[in-house]
């Protein structure tokens, strides 16, 4: 925009996407909203702490041992022991990102150990808020320092979650399972625009 001689300083990032849109600068605003409104749902900052690593384990193993799991029960025991944890976010992160797929009619990857045993080790020398600013960044990488596609981006962003997962020892595809059901039993949308 600043190549455009446009002054931008003020106006709302809704705008600023608008105008980018309208240049052909990026494909779709509404579509950049969505990841950014994503990007922001997942940056939380989540300190790890080695009682962390415990807890997880605790939230999990209390979880699978409070009986019986009808609805009402299971409702309870997931916000009792699961909901707003770290976990809980990360299966938030991937499920939205897969809602995105289902989207645009985009066929994600099956992902080998191989994959995975990269991804996770993409995350050893870092501390959580790097490996999420790393995660939360991929569309931008990849679209301007690889021109890569959606397609791409999102099987690397869902790659790179699952990567994350392993590396703290959080059983992802479990946490996932459980936000689905936890999520069937709330109001469309829980209040939400997305």
């Amino acid at each position: 925009m600043e190549y455009l001689d446009e002054d931008i300083t003020a106006l709302p990032m809704r705008d600023i996407l608008n105008r980018l849109e309208r240049y052909l600068i990026i494909p779709s605003a509404d579509e950049w909203t969505y990841i950014r409104e994503l990007r922001n749902e997942i940056s939380h900052d989540y300190p790890l702490l080695e009682t962390d690593v415990a807890d997880r384990e605790s939230f999990k193993s209390s979880y699978e041992n409070e009986e019986p799991h009808d609805d009402a029960n299971f409702k309870c025991c997931f916000e009792k022991y699961i909901k707003d944890t770290l976990p809980d976010e990360l299966s938030d992160a991937v499920i939205r990102l897969l809602d995105l797929c289902g989207l645009r009619k985009i066929d994600i990857e099956d992902f080998t150990e191989d994959m995975l045993y990269d991804a996770e080790g993409s995350c050893t020398d870092e501390t959580f808020t790097e490996s999420i600013y790393a995660i939360s960044t991929i569309p931008i990488r990849c679209e301007y320092e690889y021109d890569s596609l959606l397609e791409n981006q999102l099987n690397s962003m869902i790659l790179a979650i699952f990567g994350l997962a392993k590396h703290m020892n959080i059983d992802l595809i479990w946490h996932v399972e459980q936000k689905m059901r936890y999520n069937e039993l709330r109001p469309k949308l829980n209040g939400k625009r997305y």
